[in-house]
C-alpha cells in the first residue's frame, strides 16, 4: 500500500499546527507559574527542545507531549529524545555563557483533551534518563 504524498504533507502540517497550539498552551502555563521564556523552538542537527525558560537560579528545558491521554503523552517521552534534548540544552548553554553559572532542569509539559495540563518539573535527569 503506498502513502498519497499530498494526504502525508497534509498530516504533518496539521501534526505542526497541534503542536505549536500545545506549545503554546504550555507556554501560557508556565508563564502563569512565573517562568520566563528564554527561546522557543530551539533547534539545532544534535537536538531540539520545544521550550526554555528560566526561573530564578534555573534554566529549565522542556518537552511538551499532547496525546489522547496523559499518560501516553508521559510514555511518549523516549530515551532516544531524552539524549536529543539533552544535546540541545548542552549546545544552548555554551553558546549563551551568560546561563553558565545557573542549575539546570528537565521538565515536561503533558496535554490531552478535556484535561489540565500537567506540568511536571525535573521529570528525568541527564544521568540516570528515567522518567518521573
Amino acid at each position: 500500500m503506498t502513502s498519497n504524498p499530498r494526504s502525508d504533507g497534509e498530516r504533518r502540517r496539521k501534526a505542526e499546527r497541534r503542536g505549536r497550539r500545545a506549545e503554546g498552551l504550555a507556554l501560557l502555563l508556565l508563564r502563569l507559574k512565573g517562568y520566563r521564556l528564554l527561546v522557543r523552538g530551539y533547534r539545532r542537527p544534535q537536538g531540539e527542545v520545544d521550550l526554555i525558560l528560566r526561573r530564578r537560579g534555573l534554566v529549565i528545558f522542556v518537552e511538551v507531549k499532547s496525546r489522547a491521554a496523559l499518560d501516553a503523552a508521559a510514555h511518549a517521552i523516549l530515551a532516544r529524545q531524552k539524549r536529543r534534548i539533552s544535546n540541545a540544552a548542552s549546545l544552548f548553554l555554551a553558546e549563551r555563557p551568560e546561563f553558565a553559572g545557573l542549575d539546570t532542569r528537565f521538565d515536561a509539559v503533558l496535554l490531552s483533551p478535556g484535561r489540565w495540563p500537567r506540568h511536571v518539573e525535573d521529570a528525568w535527569r541527564e544521568s540516570d534518563r528515567g522518567f518521573m
